[in-house]
């Protein structure tokens, strides 16, 4: 797209090794946006797009951007009801692999906050 922001999705299929996907999938849920908005919806169910912008403090924009990642990745769903986009988390085991997380948090907390190679990974730094 000339002059304007990149498509958030390839226009062909890529293959990937397994190890790789595994890699995008954590990516996916790596940003604290789009966690933060997988934890809104599995608090509340559903949730209008405002009203997430609301809670998140965030853009219309930014969250527009976090939720087509979440949506196109198969974290969540739409529903259109009138002129309202409605959001929902789309299967049961997004909280469960959320709920994982935060046992496995529980235990390596500390080593996890002090991880510089995670903070480099995401800035480029080596």
């Amino acid at each position: 797209m000339p002059g304007g922001r990149p498509a958030i999705v390839e226009p062909e299929p890529v293959v990937l090794a397994d190890t790789e996907l595994l890699a995008r999938l954590f990516r996916a849920l790596g940003d604290a946006t789009r966690l933060r908005l997988l934890e809104l919806l599995l608090e509340e169910g559903e949730l209008h797009q405002m009203e997430l912008v609301r809670r998140l403090g965030a853009t219309q924009a930014r969250v527009s951007e976090h939720m087509g990642c979440l949506v196109w990745c198969g974290f969540v769903q739409t529903r259109t009801e009138g002129r309202r986009t409605l959001y929902r988390v789309k299967d049961r085991k997004v909280r469960t692999l959320v709920a994982q997380a935060r046992r496995f948090l529980e235990a390596n907390e500390a080593q996890i906050a002090c991880c510089r190679r995670i903070d480099a990974a995401t800035t480029g730094e080596s």
